[in-house]
């Protein structure tokens, strides 16, 4: 029963150090770009996306659907980094354990 209550404890510890974690990641940006640099995003830990910016020149009424391609490749890549990112963060909480139900 004595490993029982030090597993909980341990178990509790890693969840407060997710959830500080969480925070952190929250407040952590990374960013991407597509049509070198025409189209940027950041996104946040918390795969929220913060901005965009568009280049002037990239817009053409006439090419709609380039701009459209370049967006949402940047925000694809820019989701991915902070899926990266989270992954990265959570694995030095965990030491690489594969947790069920815990996803990152």
């Amino acid at each position: 029963m004595k490993n029982l209550g030090s597993l909980m404890k341990q178990a509790q510890k890693i969840q407060a150090q997710i959830a500080k974690v969480q925070e952190e990641l929250a407040q952590r940006n990374v960013e991407a770009s597509a049509g070198g640099g025409m189209v940027t995003v950041v996104a946040n830990g918390k795969q929220e996306i913060v901005s965009i910016k568009i280049e002037p020149e990239v817009v053409d009424a006439k090419d709609i659907e380039m701009l459209q391609d370049l967006v949402v490749a940047a925000l694809n890549e820019a989701l991915r980094k902070s899926q990266e990112m989270v992954s990265e963060e959570m694995r030095k909480i965990t030491g690489g354990l594969q947790i069920p139900g815990l996803t990152f």
